[in-house]
């Protein structure tokens, strides 16, 4: 140092150092801010939502059906015969004289002098396999198809003209080569094989999401298959590929691939189900039995796929996975899928195909007492292309098709697959085989109003499928009227338009969502199936030919369901285009619904206020997120609520003033109506908890008076609404009440709001007071008020604690107690003292650093060790209560939710404040003990090891799925039904063993610290 310069002096060395600390604890809290706002990222843009604009088809009389003798055609189709008894059905059910049906070989011969209709098969060429031509000549109407399928296409389109009074034999149509636009039209396997018992759906809470249909025909041991039940699930499918014939559908998809494969052609036949494993024997006799259950559809004139999720596993295919391959991307690891595939399509060689989905399985698809399950393993690019061409090698060799669902949840690197265009592309955008069929949902995400159309539809060279959904899951799961006709040919049209591969579609009459926690309505089969029959029958007819106006399809469908009577048909066709108005603001809240949102690094849902399905939300990050983004349309957005709530009264007129005697069927007249009352008294209750949540987020953002007052009023109606809705309904199987245990979760906590305001604001001013005393009277020994100055030096200058005058035996308890009781009190109103959990864990740790702390200064005088601890412990409290006073808890969390600014100032202050802990404690141990570097590093290690070990092992042991359910059920920040769903860690993508990385890491730090003290033993400070 140059002669006369003066040495910097120790304090201010230790100034500096402190000021650099407070600089870099201060980054670290921005940091965590950043990437925390980066996390969250709550951005919302509009969003391209198809603009529905439903019309009831005009009134019109019904034409009589053409009188018809006889329908003759070549012997040796029963897909034609069956089409033929289909239309002679129609014509008899019509009162028409019943045509006699006659198979000749000689046609003309066989009808001559008879009005008939005669059919002649591979008649057309250098057309489609269901091209047809129906021509007038001197025998009545010759029709020519390309095929036997395609007559008896011709046949079922003029049986569906007869049952809607409809001409038959249009002149427009006379000579004319007709081809369905769309020659893959899917349907599900309905509700075959579904349990219909009553019970099972009276708990209402049976989320499970397995889709399996022999499951009541499944038995634990040889012969491992219930014959009876094998049969009532038999007669069951074929009511539906009869029901699904007549509304045009020309395929069906059956869940199951595994529980039909052996793996006897893999090795030596013992390499995935060893001897004496029974998988072998069980998958055989289920070929035995369900072969030709399946092969009706075939035999009928449908395609038959089959479908599973990959992985499909059972334990020991799991086991053999583990030693063959190295994992979904390598090709080895596909080889016994392959070898499993092409067993199918031989044991099952009227199979057109395998299809595939990824993007979502795991326990809730699982059967019960079954032990095929699912993993969510194929999630990155290179796994779903390998995977794709070891089942399109099995295929190509089999002429078989493999359908790929591009569905996803956003799990892994192809989580936004069925969205994203680039994700598509990148996936695959360059593999093109013949054999390979995309199919994917026509709305950019699930199976919701006010999303865009799919733009990944429009887009790639392979074959195309589009998927629709009949029974809405999220609205209503099939227990609202729901027309979807207009949207479904807005779809179609603008895809064809587009992309020159879509081919078909796939309508779900039934699966999606869950089976047995709403109406207990199983397609064909029980409850009121019919009002979303409706949507597989407008579908069935847009695939057909995407011209046909959906209003005159609807009209069509209501002739044939409920009444031919032409005034019933327009009221029950004005009310049905009613629905879709009803459906959008009654469930959605527009300002919110109609923009694309992003948040959490997902895409949420335009229904987050219903997650999912019938459980109305009450969680923090959803609704203060639909606050944020309806902020400027909040009055719009409550309307919406009694516009809908209109609408259906409006629609309930209509349908009262039908005359009953009309009707085909009075009770369905009856059925409608008070379906229509449940959708009223729904909307009524929704209008009002929309409202409650609207105003009282409004409340917490402005702190306006009016919003508050317009709060409780709306709180009241909505209690009201709610009691009236769960208890007319909460009985009811057919119209079960929604779920408001969510939403009153939430709304009991926002009730505390204001009170747990006023209770921060009195700890921040007890805090004042007692340091003000403290301060005021720093002269006088006051008992206590010692160790509220010793509190404020150990937040301030924990090496200085040394020096801070003797206290008393008052003191000693202050010093620790004080701050307790502010920890307490302060996470009790953050948690509305209603979250024991978080309280668990929070204060848990507070307590075992605490007391890791004192342990290892066993021997020496506690005091300045609770000073320095019990200071910074005041210290968060304090920015704590900051947050907490303006409007209490939920002013925290909706700032923490969507205001960037605010969390990145609060997560800057309280992250710093928390990390000071460990400085102003490694401090204390330091200076104030005088130990030694290693000493007082070896001591911090080890007391923050502890509660990571303890906590975290805790943790660990209960599970983190389980743990974050209690805690979010206590705290309502996240939708309450995820846990109950997909799962909290599925959904956010948590790794289930952080717990135990945590406890891993704690003892880690808790033997480096140990290491340091025994390296430093015998050079600690003897200070006593």
């Amino acid at each position: 140092m140059p002669r006369g310069t003066a040495r910097p002096s120790p304090s201010w060395r230790r100034r500096t150092a402190l000021a650099l600390v407070v600089v870099l604890l201060l980054a670290a809290g921005a940091g965590v801010a950043s990437l925390l706002s980066d996390t969250l990222g709550l951005t919302s843009e509009a969003a391209d939502v198809p603009q529905e604009g439903p019309q009831a088809a005009p009134v019109r009389a019904a034409i009589a059906p053409p009188r018809l003798d006889v329908i003759a055609f070549a012997p040796g189709s029963t897909r034609v015969v069956a089409a033929a008894t289909a239309l002679a059905d129609a014509l008899d059910d019509a009162g028409a004289p019943r045509p006699s049906l006659v198979a000749a070989t000689d046609l003309f011969a066989a009808v001559s002098g008879k009005a008939a209709v005669t059919v002649h098969a591979d008649a057309l060429t250098d057309t489609g396999p269901e091209a047809y031509r129906i021509t007038a000549d001197a025998a009545g109407q010759r029709l020519d198809a390309a095929t036997t399928g395609g007559a008896a296409t011709a046949l079922r389109v003029l049986a569906d003209r007869v049952r809607s009074g409809r001409a038959v034999f249009p002149d427009a149509e006379d000579g004319v080569v007709v081809t369905p636009r769309l020659a893959t039209r899917l349907v599900d396997t309905g509700a075959v094989g579904f349990d219909d018992d009553p019970a099972r759906f009276a708990a209402g809470d049976d989320y499970t999401l397995n889709t399996d249909v022999v499951g009541s025909a499944v038995l634990p041991d040889a012969p491992y298959v219930d014959a009876a039940a094998v049969e009532e699930i038999a007669a069951q499918f074929r009511d539906l590929v009869d029901h699904s014939l007549a509304l045009g559908y020309n395929g069906v998809v059956v869940p199951g691939f595994l529980e039909y494969v052996t793996f006897r052609d893999v090795g030596d036949g013992h390499e995935v189900y060893p001897v004496g494993d029974t998988h072998p024997e069980r998958a055989e006799a289920m070929v035995e039995a369900f072969g030709p259950v399946w092969r009706y559809a075939y035999d009928q004139g449908m395609k038959v796929y089959f479908s599973t999720d990959m992985l499909a596993v059972s334990p020991p295919l799991a086991r053999y996975l583990e030693s063959h391959g190295d994992g979904v991307e390598d090709p080895a690891s596909w080889t016994v899928y392959q070898a499993g595939l092409r067993e199918l399509f031989a044991a099952m060689p009227f199979a057109d195909g395998l299809m595939v989905r990824v993007g979502e399985g795991g326990s809730a698809y699982a059967m019960e007492g079954w032990d095929y399950s699912s993993e969510l393993a194929v999630t990155t690019p290179a796994a779903v292309r390998t995977m794709l061409r070891a089942f399109l090698e099995v295929a190509g060799d089999a002429d078989r098709d493999v359908i790929f669902r591009s569905w996803t949840v956003g799990v892994g690197p192809v989580g936004d697959l069925h969205t994203n265009p680039d994700s598509y592309d990148a996936v695959l955008g360059d593999l093109d085989d013949p054999h390979l069929v995309v199919s994917t949902k026509y709305v950019a995400g699930d199976f919701y109003s006010h999303l865009p159309l799919n733009a990944t539809l429009e887009r790639g060279p392979q074959r195309r499928i589009v998927e629709l959904q009949a029974r809405r899951e999220f609205e209503g799961l099939g227990s609202l009227p729901n027309d979807l006709g207009a949207v479904t040919q807005e779809a179609l049209q603008r895809f064809l338009a587009a992309n020159p591969q879509v081919e078909g579609v796939w309508t779900w009459t039934q699966i999606g969502g869950p089976l047995y926690a709403g109406p207990r309505s199983l397609y064909l089969r029980d409850g009121f199936w019919q009002l979303y029959d409706l949507n597989a029958y407008v579908a069935g007819r847009l695939a057909l030919d995407p011209t046909t106006e959906p209003g005159e399809a609807t009209a069509d469908w209501v002739r044939q369901t409920f009444s031919a009577d032409p005034e019933t048909v327009r009221a029950l066709g004005e009310a049905f285009a009613l629905s879709r108005a009803a459906i959008s603001d009654g469930l959605y809240l527009g300002p919110y619904a109609d923009r694309s949102v992003k948040a959490l690094g997902l895409e949420p849902p335009p229904m987050m206020w219903i997650f999912e399905w019938d459980l109305v939300t009450g969680d923090s990050a959803s609704l203060d997120s639909i606050y944020a983004i309806s902020r400027g349309r909040l009055d719009e957005a409550v309307a919406e609520g009694e516009r809908a709530t209109r609408t259906v009264a409006r629609m309930r007129t209509l349908v009262e003033g039908t005359d009953a005697a009309t009707w085909r069927d009075a009770g369905l007249r009856t059925r409608l109506l008070d379906t229509l009352a449940y959708e009223e008294d729904l909307f009524r209750t929704l209008a009002a908890y929309r409202a409650t949540f609207l105003r009282h987020v409004q409340w917490l953002d402005t702190g306006s008076e009016r919003a508050r007052t317009a709060w409780h009023a709306a709180r009241e109606r909505y209690e009201a609404a709610r009691a009236e809705h769960v208890a007319r309904y909460a009985d009811d199987l057919d119209l079960p009440a929604y779920s408001f245990t969510p939403a009153d979760l939430g709304s009991e906590r926002a009730d505390r709001d204001p009170g747990m305001a006023l209770l921060a604001r009195g700890l921040l001013v007890l805090v004042l007071l007692v340091v003000a005393a403290a301060l005021t009277l720093r002269r006088r020994s006051v008992p206590g008020l010692t160790a509220v100055r010793a509190l404020l030096v150990g937040v301030v200058a924990p090496w200085r604690l040394r020096d801070v005058p003797a206290p008393s035996r008052t003191d000693r308890v202050a010093v620790w107690l004080f701050p307790a009781l502010l920890l307490v009190a302060s996470r009790a109103v953050l948690t509305w003292f209603a979250a024991p959990a978080h309280l668990l864990v929070t204060l848990g740790a507070w307590v075992l650093f605490a007391l890791a702390a004192r342990l290892l200064v066993r021997g020496r005088d506690p005091y300045a060790l609770w000073a320095a601890i019990g200071g910074v412990a005041i210290l968060r409290t304090v920015v704590l209560l900051l947050a907490l006073a303006r409007r209490g808890p939920g002013r925290y969390w909706f700032l923490f939710w969507t205001d960037p600014d605010a969390r990145t100032a609060y997560v800057t202050l309280a992250f710093a404040a928390f990390c000071w802990l460990f400085v102003a404690t490694w401090l204390v141990l330091r200076h104030g003990y005088g130990l030694r570097v290693t000493g007082a590093t070896g001591r911090l290690l080890v007391a923050l090891g502890v509660p990571l070990v303890v906590l975290g092992g805790l943790v660990a042991v209960i599970g983190l799925e389980q743990a974050l359910t209690v805690w979010n059920d206590q705290m309502a920040l996240l939708p309450w039904g995820l846990s109950r769903i997909l799962g909290i860690t599925v959904y956010l993508g948590i790794p289930t063993w952080l717990p135990a990385a945590a406890a891993a890491l704690g003892a880690a730090l808790a033997a480096a610290g140990g290491v340091l003290l025994l390296a430093g033993r015998h050079g600690r400070a003897a200070v006593r």
